[in-house]
């Protein structure tokens, strides 16, 4: 951190980022754990934040409040690409019927800054401000496709590569072609890799330069829609929508 950087602010928002979806409670101990910080600065950061009406606390367990939601509502407000990216979003949805999103690299995960659900949802965890693993996702391998070989091979080999199902790749080489293959057909699917019962396609959004700026996806279940289906009805439709959006960025 700069000279000029707030060691509390970082600490506190440090301990906000470590509430998910595998952790919507904490103990000081667990925001400890997760954030590297001693017991004792993550119970300031956690009072603090708990003044503030960010998070509850019931005694034993932390858990955040809606208002953490205004965090993410000033992002999505604000910054230009969800902004431009939801009228497409909007559109996809319609026209598949099913839920599209919108997500950009964030540190080893595919971080989701935009989304248009339908009525029918799907327990995927999949929400504004959620991020995924980049090996297990479509949407991580488009980003991945995004950067050179070398770096993606960095990347994997400094991340922990968990199984979650029993067929998510975890193998590096396996994970580094499959980016390869997304590079080189323009899009990437997952079917049951992420999560059981799930099918996802995503495709490149690039800013004027070309560069791959973000991922544009589709999810849907595995009893609605085949990996065929998955090329042949919802590719052509995100691949429009995601060429639309690079033109106006």
């Amino acid at each position: 951190m700069s000279n000029e950087g707030m060691a509390g602010l970082a600490k506190g928002l440090a301990v906000l980022e470590a509430f998910g979806t595998k952790a919507p409670r904490l103990t000081i101990s667990d925001a400890a754990g997760a954030t590297g910080l001693s017991r004792a600065a993550a119970r300031r950061c956690l009072m603090t934040l708990t003044e503030l009406g960010y998070v509850t606390f019931d005694g034993k367990f932390f858990s955040p409040t809606p208002r953490v939601l205004r965090l993410g509502a000033t992002y999505e407000e604000t910054a230009q690409l969800p902004q431009l990216a939801q009228p497409h979003l909007v559109a996809i949805r319609d026209t598949v019927d099913e839920s599209a999103s919108l997500a950009v690299l964030q540190d080893d995960g595919s971080l989701f800054v935009a989304r248009s659900e339908t009525t029918r949802m799907l327990n995927t965890g999949v929400r504004v401000g959620a991020r995924l693993p980049l090996y297990a996702s479509a949407t991580g391998h488009v980003l991945l496709a995004g950067l050179a070989d070398e770096e993606v091979a960095a990347r994997l080999a400094k991340t922990e590569l968990l199984a979650r199902t029993p067929t998510t790749p975890t193998d590096p080489e396996a994970i580094a072609q499959r980016v390869r293959e997304a590079r080189k057909n323009g899009y990437a699917l997952t079917d049951e890799e992420l999560e059981l019962g799930l099918r996802s396609i995503a495709v490149p959004v690039a800013d004027s330069t070309g560069a791959t700026v973000a991922a544009l996806s589709v999810s849907a279940a595995t009893a609605r829609v085949s990996v065929d289906e998955l090329r042949t009805r919802l590719f052509p439709v995100i691949q429009e929508h995601a060429v639309l959006l690079s033109r106006q960025l």
